[in-house]
Order: C-alpha cells, then structure tokens, then sequence
C-alpha cells in the first residue's frame, strides 16, 4: 500500500512540528499562546499550517489508492506535496517569501491534481447504482 508511506511520513511532519513548538515554549517559558515571540508564534503557525493540510492531501492519497490509482501518480502526487510542505515550511522558518509562495503553490497544485486524478478513477458506475 504506497500511500501508507506518506501517511506516516505527514505523520513524521507532524510530530517535528509539535516538538517544535514545545522546545520553544519550554525555551521561552510560554504555556499559552505564543508569549509575543516571534520565533514562537512561527512555529505554532508551521505546525498549525502542516495540520490545515496534511490530513486532506493523506486522505486524497489514500482515496487515489483504493480507486486504483497507478503507483506513479501516487508517489508523484504525495512527493510534490510534500515537497511544497517543506518549502513552505522553511521559507516560514527564514522568512524567505519566495520559498514560502512558491511553496504554497506547489502545495496547492499536488492537491488539486489528487482532486482531478480522484474524479478520474472514481468508479463512477458505482457511484450512480441505485442498488
């Protein structure tokens, strides 16, 4: 099953970007909301960004995959987007909008394709039985 593989890597994502944002809390002695650091509040809206979008692109991926999918189109799928997730990620981290915007679309682009691709291989005689 290929799309276990970017499951548990979004998974991976996921968890370094709460480590993340719990190094810095403990750093700078902030439980709640983001103490006005901006180092901090970076990193709440990384992981916060990662969970916005990683949940929908597995759930796509995994959805391809049972629609029957070539492997290809899976690992193209789930590679760009996670590449666009770490683009994005570290033009957050330097503030480098280029890395970021062209993160996003990267981000944005991958979706949309495991959209298409999904309307594609959905089995539409199944979708419209009146059984």
């Amino acid at each position: 099953m290929v799309s276990a593989l970017y499951v548990v890597l979004g998974a991976l994502f996921l968890i370094k970007f709460s480590f993340d944002v719990v190094r810095l809390r403990r750093q700078y002695r902030v439980s709640h909301g983001d103490g006005g650091f901006y180092e901090l509040q970076t990193a709440i809206r990384i992981h916060g960004n990662a969970v916005e979008y990683i949940p929908l692109a597995l759930l796509l991926l995994v959805v391809m995959e049972m629609n029957g999918a070539d492997m290809w189109m899976l690992h193209l799928s789930g590679l760009f987007f996670f590449l666009g997730r770490v683009l994005h990620s570290y033009g957050m981290r330097t503030s480098t909008l280029l890395w970021r915007k062209n993160g996003m679309i990267i981000t944005m682009l991958s979706l949309l394709a495991m959209i298409i691709l999904n309307l594609i291989f959905l089995p539409w005689d199944l979708v419209f039985t009146l059984n």
